[in-house]
């Protein structure tokens, strides 16, 4: 029986401390981040469009092919001589011809391929900046119920707390039953707002989940982080130079003038003339000269591009050039108005939670505990100990409230910027 309880034991712990360790899964910024790239749908299928338009590549630069052609003529349908041969006289001729491409359409044509390419590897790198933006916000959403729901419980717990104490004083006479009844009502808000807060920290974990295209159950995994703000922030212009820089949308647009360029070329090189050459060898059996049976014979072909010289195209394009140009400025200005607006609710933010945490959070908790204090030694009212209650909730939710504006802010600065300046 023992060897039986080892063997057992020996099967079932690596068993139970893998679900233990499932059930504890805590995720970090970083590791949610690496999740989304490998996991996401969206962005997988979108990364499969940067694949075609490569394989593009190779059909672009691919030339043209030759053409071979077998011709045969001259079957004699009536008897030679008395003698039915009809081969004697059959001709055969195969004749091989190639178009020659002049003014590097090959060459353009990759090259407009290969703008095309860089023009969905841009696209690709925007989705992905806008689904780390809504992943950052699903994180952020998540510290933030945590800190909310943390902060109901000290709260609920907190207000036990008093709750005791008050019936420890109404049992001693010191207090009426209208100020235990009042307290125990006032129970209910912080219940509603324990059970909110854990509704919201759900809501947020499924969302992340969600984008993530994860099946994990919601109660075995939790992320973690700091749950703080940065007190320092860099310059504007320092955020608008180099947001010109990495921003993929602005690539894109830029890219896609590259483009426009090169189709420009590309139009004015199809109005060319490209020649076709071929060549060609004959067997011609002959009744009168039996030395005179094979010729060799080379031919170019020109068209004349008297009507169509891609007129069309070549407009086309020029104002494709035009349209592009105008796209590239409005993609720089929507790039600048995105740092600013960003930049100024960082900083928006940043200077009420300066002023919570070196001020209001301490007032807040001394003159909650100060007001308790004289309650519950029958030198404060009823109304001032809830008054003061409601204040220090007030004032610590809205504090929490902040910092999950300010981290929902910085990461719409970084979507601004196109990657992570301010954590």
């Amino acid at each position: 029986m023992g060897h039986i309880r080892r063997a057992l034991a020996s099967l079932l712990l690596p068993l139970l401390f893998t679900l233990t360790a499932a059930a504890d899964q805590h995720w970090t910024w970083e590791e949610v981040r690496d999740r989304l790239e490998t996991s996401n749908p969206a962005l997988l299928a979108d990364e499969l469009n940067v694949e075609e338009s490569k394989s593009q590549e190779i059909t672009a630069f691919l030339r043209p092919n030759p053409t071979f052609t077998l011709s045969t003529d001259g079957t004699q349908l009536v008897p030679y001589q008395g003698v039915w041969q009809p081969l004697r006289g059959t001709s055969i001729s195969p004749n091989i011809s190639y178009l020659h491409e002049r003014w590097h359409k090959r060459e353009l044509r990759l090259e407009s391929v290969q703008n095309a390419t860089g023009v969905a590897v841009s696209n690709h790198e925007d989705m992905k900046r806008t689904l780390l933006f809504n992943l950052r916000s699903a994180f952020v959403s998540i510290l933030q119920a945590k800190a909310v729901l943390k902060l109901a419980n000290d709260d609920l717990a907190y207000w036990d707390h008093v709750l005791d104490i008050a019936g420890i004083r109404f049992h001693a006479g010191d207090l009426a039953q209208i100020d235990v009844d009042r307290l125990e009502l006032g129970r209910a808000q912080y219940e509603s707002d324990v059970q909110t807060a854990e509704v919201n920290l759900r809501t947020a974990k499924i969302h992340l989940l969600a984008l993530l295209n994860d099946r994990t159950p919601i109660d075995q995994f939790d992320v973690t982080g700091s749950y703080d703000f940065n007190d320092q922030l860099g310059a504007l212009d320092t955020f608008r130079k180099s947001a010109l820089d990495t921003r993929p949308d602005l690539k894109a647009a830029v890219e896609a003038l590259y483009k426009a360029e090169t189709d420009h070329k590309l139009a004015i090189a199809n109005g060319s003339t490209d020649p076709t050459f071929a060549v060609w060898w004959t067997h011609n059996p002959s009744f009168n000269n039996p030395f005179d049976e094979n010729s060799l014979g080379v031919s170019v072909s020109v068209p004349l591009r008297i009507f169509d010289r891609n007129q069309g195209e070549k407009i086309r394009t020029q104002v494709d050039i035009t349209r592009n140009q105008k796209l590239r400025d409005a993609a720089e200005a929507q790039v600048l108005s995105d740092v600013d607006s960003a930049y100024a609710g960082v900083e928006s933010t940043l200077g009420l939670l300066r002023v919570y945490k070196s001020k209001y959070l301490q007032q807040s908790v001394r003159v909650r505990d100060t007001v308790t204090f004289s309650y519950q030694n029958g030198g404060a009212s009823l109304l001032d100990f809830l008054s003061a209650l409601s204040d220090y909730r007030a004032l610590q939710l809205n504090y929490a409230n902040l910092v999950g504006s300010y981290l929902t802010a910085a990461a719409q600065l970084n979507q601004a910027m196109g990657r992570e300046v301010v954590q």
